[in-house]
């Protein structure tokens, strides 16, 4: 064996020695297909891509508490750990790509999905709504599948119903405190039964509290003729006074349990994109293969999803590699989401009348590094990636909707009012005059509680270009 031989056996030797002592800690394990379509969407031919595959999936992931990648998850150490120490999780998942591979653009377009749902087909393919599209109709102009992207979407948030992408994460261990509902009856009921997030912990009436406000600034009040009581540990009935405007808002705190661990769905996405575009460490085979680069997009409530996913450094995956290459936050304003927090309801954010004090709406708004002169911090949403070399490019767009109702200006100013330096990285586009989000000929209906007629203007054509 001569010299040069020996030098690079000596150098496999450390590089394997070195991988059997810095194991990936965040992977997908496996991937279950529950259903395969090919060709999918009726046969239908989209141009030079043909026909398309559908794959509808399970993708387990395992992911080490201890692995500084998933320091930032909130409470994953009072998870369950399997043998090896590692936390377990799973997503459903779609996978649409060309029926032949070798017509693919080789590009993945991943849409972050809202509330489980497919909103990208309506937006970009001007199709009808469908909340998991499937039929030749339903795949609309056929714009992203005529270009030859695989196409994934996937769960991130959990508890949703079976037709829709779902997330399954652990309980918190051992977890119990406070958890706080918002309602508005919305209509004259005097009596209502109303779903609680999460168990109450403990059914002792006098531990948990209700109060009630016209406006969100009102001092909240316990009024005479204002009660509730437990109908089981997931619900309560709210008996409220008559004269009360339908849309006075009530709040609930009480002690709750069963906390689930909600960050995880950052992680999901993080390390599914890591494996569908071929980085390593992972255990499963994946179906597709031969991707380039990857084109993320999250719309309304997986815009703001977007945005905390960059916020709180997930671009990175276990092997500081960057997961996507371009994102764009759609009807996002300046928020963020209620996501990576004990007791967190992903679903909630911050509106025109309610939800004011949930978090996801607090500083910081844009993506440079600004000052708070109310919290005396500097930050910027794109901190964690420049400090990681992970920043994608960044295309970010609002309609007047999240002008009106997202502190959308947020997102160019400072929180002192003072125009805000926008990264080489980032694009802010401004959709005037169109509301938050409507499907391709939508008809112009009025809405009784609007002055005027709701605007159905279409923003396709330009969210294509």
């Amino acid at each position: 064996m001569n010299r040069l031989t020996q030098a690079i056996n000596g150098l496999v030797c450390i590089a394997a020695l070195a991988a059997m002592a810095n194991p990936a800690t965040a992977r997908v394990t496996a991937l279950d297909i529950l259903d395969e379509q090919n060709p999918g969407f009726d046969s239908r031919v989209f141009g030079e891509a043909g026909t398309y595959r559908r794959i509808s999936a399970v993708a387990h992931f395992a992911v080490d508490p201890d692995d500084p990648h998933n320091a930032g998850i909130v409470d994953l150490d009072k998870a369950p750990r399997n043998a090896d120490g590692e936390v377990e999780f799973s997503s459903e998942l779609v996978i649409l790509q060309p029926s032949d591979p070798a017509r693919s653009n080789h590009r993945l377009f991943y849409e972050i999905s809202n509330r489980g749902r497919n909103l990208s087909f309506p937006l970009l393919n001007d199709s009808p709504f469908a909340v998991n599209p499937t039929t030749a109709e339903q795949a609309g102009n056929g714009f992203l599948l005529n270009a030859g992207y695989t196409i994934v979407w996937s769960g991130w948030q959990p508890g949703l119903s079976d037709d829709l992408v779902d997330l399954t994460v652990p309980i918190a261990e051992g977890v119990t405190g406070p958890s706080r509902e918002e309602f508005i009856f919305d209509s004259d009921d005097v009596v209502k039964t109303v779903a609680l997030t999460y168990p109450a912990a403990d059914l002792d009436p006098a531990k948990a509290t209700l109060t009630v406000r016209v406006n969100e600034r009102d001092e909240r009040r316990s009024v005479e003729g204002l009660s509730f009581k437990y109908i089981n540990p997931q619900e309560i009935e709210i008996t409220r006074p008559a004269d009360l405007p339908a849309g006075a808002i009530y709040e609930f705190i009480y002690p709750a349990k069963d906390s689930l661990v909600t960050g995880l769905g950052f992680a999901a996405v993080r390390d599914l994109v890591s494996f569908l575009r071929g980085s390593p460490g992972h255990a499963a085979e994946s179906p597709v293969t031969g991707i380039e680069s990857v084109l993320g997009i999250g719309i309304s409530q997986a815009g703001r999803f977007a945005r905390d996913f960059i916020y709180q450094g997930f671009n990175a995956d276990e092997g500081d590699r960057m997961v996507f290459d371009g994102l764009m936050a759609h009807i996002a304003g300046s928020r963020k989401t209620f996501v990576n927090y004990r007791f967190a309801q992903p679903g909630r954010y911050s509106r025109q009348h309610e939800d004011h004090a949930y978090p996801g709406d607090q500083f910081p708004f844009t993506y440079a590094e600004t000052f708070d002169p109310l919290t005396q911090r500097s930050d910027g949403i794109l901190n964690a990636c420049t400090a990681s070399g992970t920043c994608p490019k960044i295309i970010h767009s609002d309609t007047d909707t999240e002008f009106w109702q997202g502190r959308a200006a947020l997102v160019a100013l400072d929180p002192a009012g003072n125009p805000a330096p926008i990264p080489e990285n980032v694009r802010l586009f401004y959709l005037a005059g169109t509301q938050h989000y409507t499907v391709a000929g939508a008809a112009i209906k009025a809405d009784k509680a609007c002055t005027f007629d709701n605007n159905y203007f279409h923003v396709g054509a330009v969210m294509r270009a």
